[in-house]
Parts: structure tokens; C-alpha cells; sequence
């Protein structure tokens, strides 16, 4: 069989949450800090492809959403095929293990307190020295679609971002569900692309991502505080992305395959 069965991929990840478990500290956070830069290099190549299409924007705004999400799926594809750890997918990961009592529930949350910051860092790096050093934003339409993403992130509602954050979750970790699921690269990459691709042309709300669109915002001058940045937006995302890894993901795959 090219592939691993539904009920085989639980138990592929179930050997992933115990691998993360034995890795040290900081090389977790180091590999951390590689998903964070990844994931941000995948934001920094959307802005530049579909934020350079305001005209398209206005008149096919569906098409123009579609090729920002076409290219996100890079750092998703880095974190997987070259290895790199990322707060979102490990939302998932480890829940089937604690559910049948097989792993601690402490475990879990240690990693996600060291993914999470090292995710934050790697984000921030590729933000600050690659987006805004180099003034690849400087100038219209990039400035503006950078101002306008940021701005339209931190004005929503906070059950609207937690929302939109279960539902980006939910296709994250189904994305990883799908690479554990492939044997070969290619498959991999494709398991992944279609549902990294559909949250980011939907407009939900990915914490990691959130990490590299808003302060790459804050740095070349958006009417954005730091406080804005993390209550109205970082919170509810975050809180949302756990909820939707978590339950739907990893306990209702638990609950099919492994609940006696």
C-alpha cells in the first residue's frame, strides 16, 4: 500500500508524540524556531504574490484570494519534509497518547510551552530582518496589502477570530494527518497543499502565521499596538487553533480508531 490507512495514521502519530517527548529541550526549541521561520517565510511569499494583485483584487478578489493561500503552503511543506516543529500541529499530535493514558498530560503542554515561544521567535526573525530590513513592503500595492492584512486581523470580534482559528486547525492538523498518511515527498507535499491552501484562501486564523503578518504590520507603521496584537488577535487564534487540533482532530480520531 502507497499510503497509511486512517487507523494507521494514529498510530504513526502516536509514534511522533512519542519522539517529541524524547527530544531534548533545546533542540525542541531550536526546531521550534525553524517552524516559526518557516511558516513566516510561507506568509512573506503570499504577501508578495497576492498582495501584488490589488487590481485583481477588485475585480476577482476569489482568484486573487486563491493564489495568496496557492503559495502559503511552503512553510507547512518545510516544517514536514525538512523537519521543524510547529505549535498547531502539535495541538493534535499528542492527544490520542494522553487520552489512552499512555502519555502524561503535562508532556503536551511543556511542548507547547517551548513550541509555541520558539515558533514566536522564528516568526518575529523572518518579520523583522527579511520583511522589514530589506523594504521588500516599502512600496504599493505590498505596503498596503501588508497594512490592510494586519489591520482587518486585529479588528475582528474575538469569537470571530476563535472561530476562524478551530477551523484553520482543523485543516492544519488534517494537513499533517495527511503527510503522516503519505510513504513518498510528492504525496506528502499534495496531502498537504490542498488544505493549507483552502484555510489561507478562506480567512482563518493561523497563531503561528499571525506571528510573522502583524508585527511585519507593526514594523513598517501600522496604527497597531503590541497589546492589540496579542489580545485581540493572538489570544483568540491560539485558543481556537488548540480547540480545533485538539478535539476535532486528534480526540475524534482517537474516539474512532483507539477507544475501547
Amino acid at each position: 500500500m502507497a499510503y497509511y490507512s486512517p487507523k494507521e495514521i494514529v498510530e504513526v502519530v502516536n509514534n511522533t508524540a512519542k519522539a517529541k517527548q524524547q527530544t531534548g529541550r533545546r533542540k525542541t526549541f531550536v526546531l521550534a524556531i525553524l517552524g516559526g521561520a518557516y511558516i513566516a517565510m510561507g506568509g512573506l511569499l503570499a504577501l508578495v504574490v497576492g498582495g501584488g494583485l490589488p487590481e485583481m483584487a477588485q475585480s476577482n478578489p476569489g482568484l486573487q484570494k486563491f493564489l495568496f493561500g496557492a503559495v502559503f503552503p511552503l512553510g507547512l511543506i518545510l516544517c514536514a519534509v525538512a523537519g521543524a516543529e510547529l505549535f498547531t500541529g502539535n495541538t493534535a499530535y499528542f492527544v490520542p497518547s494522553v487520552l489512552s493514558k499512555r502519555m502524561s498530560i503535562k508532556i503536551p503542554f511543556k511542548n507547547w510551552l517551548y513550541v509555541y515561544s520558539g515558533n514566536f521567535v522564528g516568526a518575529i526573525f523572518v518579520a523583522l530582518f527579511f520583511a522589514y530590513f530589506t523594504d521588500i513592503f516599502s512600496q504599493s500595492p505590498w505596503l498596503d496589502s501588508v497594512i490592510g492584512v494586519a489591520v482587518k486581523k486585529t479588528s475582528a470580534p474575538f469569537y470571530k477570530v476563535f472561530l476562524k482559528g478551530i477551523a484553520c486547525n482543523w485543516m492544519v492538523a488534517l494537513a499533517m494527518w495527511q503527510a503522516y498518511a503519505a510513504k513518498d515527498i510528492a504525496s506528502k507535499i499534495l496531502g498537504i497543499w490542498f488544505p493549507i491552501m483552502a484555510f489561507v484562501a478562506m480567512g482563518f486564523e493561523h497563531c503561528v502565521a499571525n506571528m510573522f503578518f502583524i508585527p511585519t504590520a507593526i514594523f513598517y507603521g501600522a496604527d497597531i499596538t503590541w497589546s492589540e496584537f496579542v489580545v485581540n488577535n493572538l489570544i483568540p487564534a491560539t485558543l481556537g487553533n488548540i480547540a480545533g487540533g485538539a478535539f476535532l482532530v486528534g480526540a475524534i480520531y482517537w474516539y474512532v480508531y483507539e477507544k475501547k
